[in-house]
């Protein structure tokens, strides 16, 4: 049974009992903001934060991202702790030291340092996982912290702490309610990670004027596809090119899609920017490139391939990786989205490569159901099969599929933790 928002938090609490009450204690799921949490972060004595700290920011990419810089430098023999979200099944997976996952038993220890610090000062679910990872990094003594922002970025939790250095990955529409309507407006928000003095590496070849402005404001250094750094395919590996020099003979990223060349070579311009603090050998570079993994990133599992992309970008992307697959049978689309993502631009950029979708309905609030999705899918030209939710979709899917066809999840975190769900049994 749910505790209720009311309970007197206690030691004895489960991992779950802690997020249930959490998700009630607030009564907004976001509120962008930082006094609130700042507040608290110093009462724990979290600020100034003891650890190197890299922010990463954007709209697709940024998890990668943060998962190979945080990779990178744990080959390099740092202890480094990595924050991300959303998760795919299990909430530990926010937080990883070395590489684990936070126990239930830390994240609860952290939970209860919190509880105990904030006293009247309310936290939303978001906030309250940031300050336990930054809890558990702190206890832990990493000396290098990776934090993934989770919307935007200038209000974003994660941008209490300053960070040494940045990096934004592409920019794109997503979140429009919160972070506003264009390019521009969005790359303001996730600009405000950005500190005076500290690199800044922006991995688009043309990203918004409003984060050049907002660089050259904070006078931060800026380091920039295609004209501070640049990548190249070659062989079977790959080449980037930077300020110092070049690296020949990189290892492909084991996580596939085009992308990926263009996300790790962000990482390397910010690895190399602080190469005089943090000094990072070439071997483990190539050690955390060819072990690159991440569930639900164009994750490939029997006849299914799963991915989480939600917006036109990421569209896009799966639709190039699928044209790059070229698959001998038909392709079958298992898709649930949100009401707030762009359904008929996703839908859109998949048509012409979909012999058939199959719709499940995600739960909440900010879930559609199957009819919903598909009036909203309604005259693109897709042939459609509405489903009560996911693993019904995936079931059906997975039924009429010949050997040579590819079953194709995606839309949401939430869909493909359904369908990694039913795999999984």
């Amino acid at each position: 049974m749910a505790v209720a928002a009311s309970a007197m938090p206690t030691a004895a609490w489960s991992l779950a009992d802690w997020l249930a009450w959490q998700e009630r204690l607030h009564p907004k799921t976001i509120e962008l903001g930082l006094e609130r949490v700042r507040s608290v972060a110093q009462r724990l004595g979290l600020l100034p934060a003891q650890a190197t700290t890299l922010t990463i920011a954007g709209t697709n990419g940024k998890g990668s991202s943060a998962t190979l810089a945080a990779a990178i430098y744990r080959a390099a023999g740092y202890r480094s702790g990595l924050y991300t979200s959303p998760h795919l099944r299990r909430y530990n997976e926010r937080v990883a030291i070395d590489g684990e996952p936070a126990s239930d038993a830390d994240l609860c220890r952290a939970f209860l340092a919190i509880e105990q610090a904030r006293a009247a000062t309310p936290l939303t679910y978001f906030e309250f996982g940031t300050l336990a990872a930054l809890w558990l990094f702190r206890e832990a003594g990493v000396g290098v912290q990776v934090l993934e922002v989770g919307l935007g970025g200038r209000l974003d939790a994660v941008n209490i702490v300053d960070a040494d250095a940045a990096l934004i990955t592409n920019i794109g529409l997503d979140h429009t309610d919160w972070l506003g309507p264009d390019r521009e407006s969005i790359g303001f928000e996730k600009a405000g990670i950005l500190r005076a003095g500290k690199p800044a590496v922006l991995v688009e070849r043309h990203p918004p004027e409003s984060v050049l402005a907002a660089a050259q404001k904070r006078d931060a250094p800026v380091l920039r596809l295609g004209r501070d750094f640049d990548y190249a395919p070659r062989g079977p590996g790959w080449r980037w090119v930077g300020p110092a020099g070049n690296l020949d003979g990189l290892p492909l990223p084991a996580l596939p899609g085009a992308m990926q060349l263009q996300n790790a070579s962000g990482v390397l311009a910010l690895v190399d920017a602080l190469q005089a603090r943090l000094p990072v050998p070439q071997e483990a570079l190539h050690a955390a490139l060819g072990e690159l993994r991440l569930s639900g990133r164009l994750q490939r599992v029997g006849q299914c391939l799963l991915d989480v992309g939600h917006n036109a970008e990421a569209a896009e992307v799966l639709a190039e990786h699928l044209r790059m697959l070229r698959p001998k049978g038909r392709v079958l689309l298992v898709l649930g989205m949100l009401s707030d993502k762009p359904v008929e631009a996703f839908g859109r950029l998949l048509q012409p490569l979909v012999s058939r979708a199959f719709l499940g309905g995600l739960p909440g609030p900010r879930g559609l159901d199957a009819p919903a999705l598909e009036t909203r899918l309604r005259g693109l030209g897709m042939e459609t099969e509405a489903c009560r939710d996911v693993p019904e979709a995936l079931q059906r899917a997975l039924a009429l599929a010949e050997p040579e066809d590819l079953v194709v999840v995606t839309g949401s975190f939430i869909t493909v933790a359904a369908a990694l769900d039913v795999l999984h049994e």
